[in-house]
């Protein structure tokens, strides 16, 4: 079975409002791209053709929403055979989701958390292999934020090295998760990130989100990267290597120039952390 992730250095989730913008980018600016495969598939016209122009300059990834990886619903086999025929037509690298679910009788439009039980550990497990022996390659899970815990006879650190280890499949470390739920659930995010399984990590994610309260943040991708999580993408650096990291920014989307400099603030880091490495 493949691994197929992305090549190293500092990525960028394209959206249709980029399209335009990011026109003259090259690989020196952003070494990667991330697309939502539901939001691209079967997208014809325009937008397909521009879409078709940025896979030919870029290599890169998905990251599904709605496959529902926890759900008691029946895997989706159509949107995954589309996701197999779209990943060959375009030359993706990789596959990844989110652990967590999305559906049952119908769409929830929300990732919900699953409960953390041994139950649910072999269940979630069972069905990532089914989609890693269909795909014919290891996928990544992310680590999800969530905002309520229901069913925990296992901590949140114990429940993700669980799937990934009986499923055998790789971590997608979302930096800003970590940051999200530790403040949310009130635990130590540099005792979590130490937790990991760090070789599991495929690549991460970094983002911004949304102060609620003093005691709840909002995963919402709709802000600039603050210095806390910023910290602790350099601590995840010096604790399992450098990996290649994406910047999520999903709406109040800034000028290119502006949004390139949080791209840009990747790569100082992660070279930062290979001298360092080097020197050791």
């Amino acid at each position: 079975m493949g691994d197929l992730y992305p090549v190293n250095g500092a990525g960028l989730g394209l959206r249709r409002a980029l399209l335009g913008p990011l026109a003259s980018a090259t690989t020196a600016d952003v070494q990667f791209m991330e697309v939502a495969p539901e939001n691209w598939i079967n997208v014809g016209g325009r937008y397909g053709k521009a879409f078709r122009e940025y896979t030919e300059r870029f290599p890169f990834v998905l990251h599904g929403l709605s496959l529902s990886i926890g759900s008691p619903a029946p895997l989706d086999w159509d949107l995954l055979r589309q996701i197999k025929a779209f990943m060959s037509e375009h030359s993706i690298l990789s596959y990844t989701e989110h652990l967590s679910y999305c559906s049952d009788s119908g769409h929830l439009y929300d990732l919900m958390p699953i409960p953390f039980t041994l139950e649910a550990v072999d269940y979630v497990a069972d069905r990532i292999s089914q989609i890693q022996d269909f795909l014919g390659q290891r996928i990544a899970l992310e680590n999800a934020s969530y905002y309520a815990a229901p069913g925990q006879d296992m901590s949140e650190i114990e429940f993700t090295a669980a799937v990934l280890e009986k499923a055998d499949c790789g971590l997608l470390l979302d930096v800003n998760n970590i940051y999200v739920n530790s403040i949310n659930h009130q635990y130590d995010a540099r005792e979590f990130m130490a937790s990991l399984p760090g070789h599991r990590v495929v690549y991460g994610h970094i983002a911004g989100h949304y102060n609620e309260a003093e005691d709840l943040r909002v995963d919402t991708h709709g802000a600039d990267v603050i210095d806390p999580v910023w910290d602790l993408l350099d601590l995840a650096y010096k604790q399992f290597g450098v990996f290649p990291t994406l910047l999520e920014r999903d709406f109040n989307i800034p000028p290119v120039d502006k949004l390139l400099l949080e791209v840009g603030r990747i790569s100082t880091i992660q070279r930062a952390n290979s001298r360092t490495s080097a020197n050791d």
